[in-house]
């Protein structure tokens, strides 16, 4: 006897964004002020060598390994991407990404642009966003009211946000970081599938390239 069974299907593979931006624009505040509005998506906690700060909890901001624990994963091949920024390694676990993927969940990666290139490599679909800051006096004031650096770490990192900075035509969309709330509801359009008007190379953006860049 022949008994029909009801069909089940597996959950349509959730949407991977990625976010990066250079030291100082307002990334990590402008990612939990989306998780915020948006508290289905899934954040992936990435690996880092760095020391924790005072403030930070391990397993809630990154995971805070060692140097050989680091290097273990990554000869292993457990690592999305990985990367050195600074002095200190930095690290995405592909298994906890591509198990949240499989089960239909949007999942949010808050990386830098090396990274992002790993990432497009190993997941082409993936959304990338890059966050500008509203100029180069902007950013360099962001980062001294951090209060956590000295003033040389503060220099390399504003030479180094130019170099990071000139990656930004790699990505799907940029946000600009200049009105914060303004800045959250753009990620929220992209998330939702609105962001056509944030594309990468509209026009508009072409002054502030040029400020912060040199683009033409």
């Amino acid at each position: 006897m022949y008994v029909s069974r009801p069909m089940t299907s597996s959950p349509t593979r959730g949407r991977l964004f990625v976010i990066a931006a250079p030291s100082g624009a307002g990334k990590t505040s402008l990612v939990k002020a989306l998780l915020q509005r948006k508290p289905e998506l899934h954040v992936s906690i990435s690996y880092t060598t760095r020391p924790k700060r005072p403030t930070e909890e391990d397993g809630r901001e990154y995971h805070f390994v060692s140097v050989g624990d680091f290097q273990r994963l990554q000869a292993q091949g457990q690592f999305l991407e990985y990367a050195q920024v600074f002095d200190n390694f930095y690290g995405t676990g592909r298994r906890p990404v591509e198990t949240e993927l499989a089960r239909g969940n949007n999942v949010v990666l808050e990386i830098d642009w090396q990274g992002a290139q790993q990432v497009r490599k190993s997941l082409p679909e993936c959304l990338t966003i890059f966050i500008l800051p509203p100029s180069r006096a902007s950013l360099e004031e962001r980062l001294r009211n951090r209060r956590t650096d000295s003033e040389d770490v503060i220099a390399r990192r504003l030479r180094d946000a130019v170099g990071d900075m000139s990656h930004w035509n790699e990505f799907n969309f940029v946000v600009v970081n200049d009105d914060f709330e303004r800045a959250v509801e753009d990620l929220v359009s992209i998330v939702e599938k609105r962001g056509q008007a944030l594309d990468a190379h509209r026009k508009e953006l072409a002054p502030l390239l040029k400020e912060l860049v040199g683009a033409s």
